[in-house]
C-alpha cells in the first residue's frame, strides 16, 4: 500500500508492539521483542532484527497513523510514565525515549504530527491539519470497554474514526487496520461479559468506518483463531446471555435445560481455562463483568480453538469471499482490490473501480 502511495494507519486496543499490529511491518523471531531489554536478555546478537519499537519508528517512518496501548516500550526507563507516574520493567534501557525520536523524524521531514497519550490530547487533534499521530494511551493493554474512563481513554471507535479522517485526505487511497484485541484476552480469562463487549465496541467501530468512507471502500472483518467458548442450555427466547438457563429454574422437569445434578448452569461457557469447575451458581450474579464463566479443564489461561472462522466483507471484490478459504487468500483479495503489490502494479492505471460508475468493464 506504502509503495502505491496509499496512506497507512493501525489501531488496536492491544500494545501496539503486540502481535497483530506488530505483524503489519515488523520482521522478528520473537514476538516478546517489543524493547531493546527484552531483545538483548533471550540473547539476540548484532545478525537478528532490532526490537519491534526501532522496527516501527526508525524502519517504518511511512505510517501516519499509530493509535493503541503499550507506552511503556517506548519510554526509557529512567522516566516515569506520564499517567502513572511509575517507572516500568517493561521500558527500554537503551536511553532512548521513541516517542520523541518519533516526533524528531516528523519535523525533520517538514510533516505535520502529534503524539498523545490522554483523552483531552486526542480530542484536540484536528485531522484536518494533521497528517501524522502517534497515540499510547496506557502503559500497557488499552482498558477493557467496561472498565474504560471516557474522559481518560479513546474507544476504539473514537479511534477508526480520527484515523479515517486523518488518512482519506490522500487521493490514492488508504489501509486501515483495527483490532479489537481484547476480545482475545477475555476469552483467556472466561471473561464472558467483558469478550461480548468488547465485540459490541469493535461493531461500532465498524459502523463508524462505513459512515466516513464511501462505496469504494472495502471492507474485511476476520478472526485470526477462535477460542473454546460455547453457548448451550436451552435457555427459552429473551433470558440473558450472561444468565443462567431458565428451564431449570423455572420448575421444567421435562429434560430440556434441566441437570441431573440439579444446579444451574449458564448458557455460556468454555472447554478449558481458569473459570470455575461445576459449582452452585444458585446464589452467583454470573452477569457480573468480573465473573469468569464455568470450564471443563482447569488451565491457567483458557486456549485457542481451531474450528473456521467466518471472514466478512463488504465493498467491491468482497464478492471474491465465498466459503472456506486458507488465511493468506485474505491478503491476495486485499492486494487484488486494491491494485498493490508486484503481481498486480500493472493494472493500477486501470481502475477496477470506479466511483462514479461501479465496477469497471476493464479487468
Amino acid at each position: 500500500a506504502l509503495d502505491a502511495g496509499m496512506s497507512v494507519g493501525l489501531v488496536s486496543t492491544a500494545r501496539m508492539l503486540h502481535a497483530t499490529p506488530a505483524a503489519a511491518f515488523a520482521h522478528t523471531p520473537n514476538r516478546f521483542w517489543e524493547n531493546d531489554v527484552s531483545r538483548e536478555e533471550s540473547g539476540a546478537d548484532e545478525n537478528c532484527p532490532q526490537d519491534l519499537g526501532k522496527q516501527l519508528v526508525f524502519e517504518n517512518p511511512e505510517i501516519q497513523v499509530l493509535l493503541g496501548g503499550g507506552r511503556r516500550a517506548f519510554l526509557n526507563r529512567t522516566v516515569p510514565d506520564p499517567e502513572t507516574g511509575e517507572f516500568s520493567s517493561g521500558n527500554r534501557g537503551d536511553g532512548l525515549d521513541l516517542t520523541q525520536e518519533w516526533l524528531k523524524q516528523r519535523e525533520a521531514a517538514g510533516q505535520s504530527a502529534e503524539y498523545v497519550w490522554n483523552q483531552q490530547q486526542f480530542r484536540d487533534v484536528d485531522p484536518d491539519q494533521t497528517d501524522f499521530l502517534l497515540g499510547l494511551f496506557n502503559p500497557s493493554h488499552m482498558e477493557y470497554e467496561l472498565n474504560r474512563d471516557p474522559e481518560n481513554e479513546p474507544s476504539v471507535a473514537e479511534m477508526t474514526d480520527k484515523a479515517i479522517r486523518i488518512l482519506r485526505k490522500n487521493d490514492d487511497g488508504f489501509f486501515l487496520m483495527v483490532e479489537g484485541s481484547r476480545i482475545d484476552h477475555a476469552h483467556h480469562d472466561n471473561l464472558a461479559k467483558h469478550a461480548l463487549a468488547e465485540t459490541v465496541a469493535m461493531d461500532e467501530a465498524l459502523r463508524v468506518a462505513k459512515e466516513l468512507t464511501g462505496e469504494d471502500t472495502l471492507f474485511i472483518v476476520t478472526g485470526d483463531h477462535s477460542h473454546a467458548f460455547t453457548t448451550g442450555g436451552w435457555a427459552t427466547r429473551g433470558n440473558d446471555i450472561l444468565g443462567k438457563t431458565d428451564g431449570l429454574l423455572t420448575g421444567r422437569n421435562d429434560g430440556i435445560g434441566s441437570s441431573p445434578d440439579g444446579l444451574p448452569h449458564t448458557t455460556l461457557a468454555y472447554a478449558n481455562g481458569p473459570g470455575p469447575g461445576r459449582m452452585n451458581l444458585t446464589d452467583v450474579d454470573t452477569t457480573d463483568k468480573t465473573f469468569q464463566f464455568p470450564r471443563l479443564v482447569p488451565l491457567v489461561t483458557e486456549t485457542h480453538s481451531n474450528e473456521d472462522v467466518g471472514i466478512y466483507a463488504s465493498g467491491p471484490w468482497a464478492h471474491l469471499f465465498h466459503g472456506t478459504h486458507e488465511q493468506n487468500y485474505i491478503a491476495f483479495v486485499m492486494a487484488y482490490a486494491a491494485q498493490v503489490g508486484p503481481e498486480f502494479q500493472c493494472i493500477r492505471k486501470r481502475p477496477l473501480y470506479s466511483r462514479r460508475r461501479g465496477r469497471s468493464e476493464e479487468h
